[in-house]
């Protein structure tokens, strides 16, 4: 396990701090625990990947009128706590700034849409539960491209470089979300 200065609470807190308590948080815990889910899948350092998902958006409210610096303001504000530079990189490559080469690269650039994704799917139920949502019906609602379009199925489709279908990827992702299905409201 790497050593990390940030702890959870720690990275938590910076969250809020800059985020608020709002939609784009339930979005950073969603990709947390759907990090958290594939690193338990695929063997991965559990915490790294989570840590490295509730960061991954730190500067999205400073940012999101200017693609081009979103990941490097966080990189700028987490300089202090000496985080391994995989978890940078990995940040910086979610939004495709630079190329995805390792496996948390890809499995971030992926769980970051799919997040979006199964929220959509949740919401289409007459319930909006995450539990109502099967693997059947989020794999016809993928091949809608004007459903959920903001989540990009290209970066969904990366799943398999991970050595993943997209079903599985899906379920995993979902399982993770379903864990905190409450905090989401789903």
């Amino acid at each position: 396990m790497t050593n990390l200065q940030l702890t959870r609470d720690d990275a938590y807190r910076l969250v809020v701090d800059k985020i608020g308590v709002n939609n784009l948080l339930k979005h950073i815990l969603a990709v947390e625990v759907g990090m958290r889910r594939l690193a338990e899948h695929l063997n991965e350092d559990v915490e790294f990947w989570g840590l490295t998902g509730l960061l991954h958006d730190l500067d999205y409210h400073e940012t999101k009128d200017d693609e081009t610096r979103h990941t490097y303001l966080t990189e700028e504000w987490l300089k202090d706590y000496n985080l391994p530079e995989e978890m940078i990189y990995a940040i910086h490559a979610h939004p495709g700034h630079v190329p995805c080469k390792s496996k948390l690269d890809w499995a971030l650039y992926a769980v970051d849409p799919t997040t979006g994704f199964i929220v959509a799917c949740a919401l289409m139920h007459p319930d909006k539960k995450l539990a109502s949502v099967d693997g059947q019906f989020m794999l016809r609602r993928f091949k809608e491209k004007r459903f959920a379009a903001g989540a990009t199925r290209e970066n969904i489709a990366a799943c398999s470089e991970l050595g993943l279908e997209l079903e599985p990827f899906l379920l995993l992702v979902h399982e993770g979300m379903m864990t905190i299905a409450d905090e989401l409201g789903l």
